[in-house]
């Protein structure tokens, strides 16, 4: 066993020479190959190298610039960026608080002069007369309308005819909403609602409270979203000729043909008091914020300021006729229209008006008997300078009221036929509505027959203002 490896080793071990002069040749062969091989593979390689050197190069390096900022600087460069964004947004609020400080000095002002009753916006030089096919009519009553209200959203008007009828319409649509029909003479007892002309109507500061009163010498309260009746106010003797609310609150003022004006909580459906002091029956009723409220006289031919608080009331006078109208413009002025087709402006610290237009609608009738056309209603855009007035000589009137409320100097007047027994202004001046019928809405002395009953919808527009140089 030892021999045969003992053997075998020395044959693996001592080749013959040919053997090895063969394998030094395939040897050199195979010598020569690899080093060819082995260059031209570190020239392809070197080149390959420098191609694929870039991408890694890059990558390498932006893990450089990752690396090169430390934790505490990211967090540095981050609080530096939070900073710079509140600092922007705080000027931002700063610029912003300034302007709101502005426009909350500019409205305070404005409430102090509302207040005190002197506050005026001269707009009325920015109307311009519009255009006749721009005017609506919504038709929908039998007989003539006498009064009508609009709702603070200016969404709805309500209007209220001699056929015991109140309509509810939509602004934007002119549709009819809701509709609450008039009752025939003696259903009192089971009609829900008016059964005799409805003279005046009023709507609360929040739209809560629809009020109407009429020649039954009733005042119902409705609720003007669902037109539903909720009360009804007794203690007049004579027929309901004007109604208002206080601003801001839900106490009513009425007025009546029996000289007298009472005063009504509405939220307790309660009568609170009577005052005195006319000497003929009262045709108008206005109010605003304060305790307080104005009437016309009709024939005394004065207008009282109440004041409801102190119990005491202030006389004027000034018309040559009955006293029809009359409206607030603020909390110290006001305007009255009467049958001797005279427009006065007046102030509560006056006892005489501070202007007159006289024949204010002109007149008519034969030569040497010419009558001014009655004025039959007034409308003051509150806290401005444009007041209305209308009449039955086939055109409503719109005047600019001086500076101070001293003058008045007519703007435009919008065509209509027949008498304007009512006008209101919407709260934002975008619109006047006027109430109109074939009759006057207290008598028949006259009858146009060509004129239509209806309300009639007049957009005012106001001019393009140019722009202020800087």
């Amino acid at each position: 066993m030892s021999s045969f490896f003992i053997k075998k080793k020395v044959i693996s071990a001592a080749p013959n020479k040919g053997d090895l002069k063969r394998k030094s040749n395939a040897d050199d062969g195979k010598g020569r190959s690899k080093k060819f091989s082995k260059r031209m593979d570190e020239e392809i390689s070197s080149d390959s190298e420098n191609e694929s050197a870039d991408p890694s190069r890059k990558q390498q390096e932006n893990e450089d610039d990752e690396i090169e900022e430390t934790p505490q600087e990211k967090k540095l460069r981050l609080a530096k960026l939070y900073l710079e964004q509140l600092r922007e947004e705080e000027d931002k609020k700063a610029e912003q608080d300034s302007f709101e400080a502005d426009l909350i000095a500019g409205r305070l002002q404005d409430d102090v002069l509302e207040q005190k009753g002197k506050l005026q916006r001269l707009i009325a030089k920015e109307l311009i007369a519009p255009d006749p096919a721009e005017i609506r009519l919504l038709r929908g009553h039998k007989l003539p309308v006498t009064c009508l209200v609009i709702t603070p959203d200016e969404k709805y008007i309500f209007s209220a005819s001699k056929d015991c009828s109140i309509i509810k319409w939509e602004v934007e649509s002119g549709k009819k909403a809701q509709k609450i029909a008039g009752g025939r003479k003696g259903t009192e007892a089971r009609h829900v609602g008016h059964t005799a002309h409805v003279l005046c109507m009023a709507i609360s500061s929040d739209g809560k409270y629809l009020a109407s009163g009429d020649l039954n010498k009733l005042i119902m309260i409705w609720d003007p979203m669902t037109c539903k009746h909720l009360y009804k106010f007794k203690g007049h003797r004579e027929a309901v000729s004007g109604l208002a609310f206080r601003r801001g609150t839900h106490t009513l003022y009425s007025a009546s043909h029996d000289r007298s004006i009472k005063v009504w909580s509405v939220d307790e459906n309660a009568y609170v008091e009577t005052l005195f002091g006319h000497q003929d029956m009262i045709t108008g009723l206005d109010c605003l914020s304060r305790e307080r409220c104005v009437t016309a006289g009709g024939r005394d031919r004065t207008v009282r300021v109440w004041k409801i608080a102190e119990e005491s009331q202030l006389v004027f006078h000034g018309h040559e006729g009955s006293i029809d109208c009359i409206q607030l413009i603020n909390e110290e002025h006001m305007v009255t229209g009467g049958d001797d087709g005279s427009i006065s402006i007046w102030t509560v610290n006056k006892k005489k008006p501070v202007s007159t237009v006289k024949q204010a609608h002109g007149s008519h009738g034969n030569t040497g008997l010419e009558q001014p056309y009655w004025v039959s209603s007034v409308a003051a855009l509150h806290n401005s300078d444009i007041v209305a007035s209308g009449s039955h000589n086939s055109a409503v009137q719109l005047w600019k009221c001086g500076q101070g409320f001293r003058g008045l100097e007519p703007l435009f007047s919008v065509p209509m036929t027949g008498f304007v027994n009512s006008l209101k202004f919407s709260n934002s001046g975008k619109f006047l509505v006027a109430g109109v019928g074939q009759e006057h809405r207290l008598g028949r002395w006259w009858r146009i027959k060509e004129a239509r009953n209806g309300i009639y919808i007049i957009p005012l527009k106001r001019q393009a203002q140019e722009p202020t140089p800087p």
